[in-house]
């Protein structure tokens, strides 16, 4: 509700003037895609839907679509880490940073806990 009126039911052009007229600018992003990643997982995003929205110089971004979640894949250097430091096997270090989502840190503070 915007002004004691329903922004739902108003014609698009007109919610989009009113918003221009208190300084926020709408854009629509022609996404195909949109890619998030952490340190243990990735999130797909498509087909994405994605506006930008700049409210006094400030953007945010809403993404729409379907979301597909794919397992980060643990690097070979990071796997070598952890057998390095919290002496194990290659085995028991991929089982731990699988278990932390991937976090070094946290992998061989719980190998090394196990001693």
């Amino acid at each position: 509700m915007m002004g004691g009126m329903n922004l739902r039911n108003m014609d698009p052009k007109r919610v989009q003037a009113m918003m221009r007229q208190f300084g926020i600018k709408s854009e629509e992003i022609e996404a195909e895609r949109v890619i998030i990643e952490s340190k243990a997982r990735k999130i797909v995003i498509e087909p994405a839907s994605v506006t930008a929205v700049d409210m006094g110089g400030k953007k945010t971004y809403t993404v729409m679509g379907e979301e597909k979640q794919e397992e980060r894949e643990i690097s070979k250097e990071d796997i070598e880490m952890v057998v390095k430091q919290a002496k194990v096997s290659e085995k028991k270090a991929l089982a731990a940073l699988q278990k932390n989502d991937g976090d070094i840190a946290e992998a061989i503070l719980e190998l090394k806990g196990e001693e």
